[in-house]
């Protein structure tokens, strides 16, 4: 089932385009990795989805009971206060916001679901912990067991991995893949080409060339082929 269509996009802001003519449909249970050069639209593409920018033109569809705010999302580690005062257990409880209704005051099902998510991602024993005493990789946990707290349906993952060394970022990687064999669709924008192939099932390129379609046919496109011969030389 689709859960999200993309037809002809067009992203920007006023008077700059960043990537036109994007189409592309996200389904259910899906690894979807968006791939490009910098300053292609990739986060664009992101807050577009989450409905926190408007496309220039064209129009994103949900299906499957999804809504924009049912999305999960685990935003660039810069855009996040490093030093977040709150501790574990309130920042995974924040994600819980759009279930809040009217009254201020969170439910017992969404403290029964952040105690839940924290310990679906093995982080219950840091729950009093204040997050910025935290190490890279347990914010990031931190901030997915978040994400988590807002949706059962779709995560958006912006560079998840960016700045953590090589154990965390396979661990990390790995959890993702956990959840998306437990039904979550999974959409990611990563700098890590080789990974992205590793664990995708659809890639999306955008930026000079464009590619939509599954992670055997990126490695046999123009853009893939080229990109991932760039992938190789970075990494030495």
């Amino acid at each position: 089932m689709d859960q999200l269509v993309c037809k002809n996009l067009k992203l920007g802001y006023e008077n700059i385009t960043l990537t036109e003519d994007l189409s592309f449909v996200v389904e259910k249970g899906d690894y979807l990795c968006i791939v490009g050069e910098n300053g292609a639209g990739k986060s664009t593409l992101m807050r577009t989805i989450l409905r926190l920018q408007k496309p220039l033109s064209g129009t994103i569809e949900y299906n499957d009971d999804l809504t924009a705010s049912k999305i999960g999302y685990l935003p660039q580690q810069t855009v996040v206060q490093k030093d977040f005062p709150a501790s574990v257990y309130e920042v995974v409880l924040s994600g819980c916001q759009n279930t809040l209704g009217f009254g201020l005051f969170y439910s017992k099902a969404a403290h029964k679901r952040a105690s839940d998510n924290m310990e679906r991602l093995g982080i219950s024993d840091l729950a009093k912990w204040c997050y910025r005493d935290l190490s890279g990789g347990q914010q990031q946990r931190v901030l997915l067991a978040r994400a988590l707290c807002a949706t059962e349906k779709m995560l958006l993952l912006d560079e998840p991995v960016s700045g953590l060394d090589p154990k965390v970022t396979s661990e990390m990687y790995q959890l993702i893949e956990k959840l998306n064999d437990e039904g979550i669709t999974v959409i990611m924008i990563s700098h890590d080409i080789a990974c992205s192939v590793k664990y995708a099932k659809h890639v999306l390129h955008i930026g000079n060339e464009f590619f939509f379609g599954t992670v055997e046919d990126y490695r046999h496109s123009s853009a893939g082929k080229k990109y991932l011969e760039e992938g190789h030389h970075h990494h030495g």
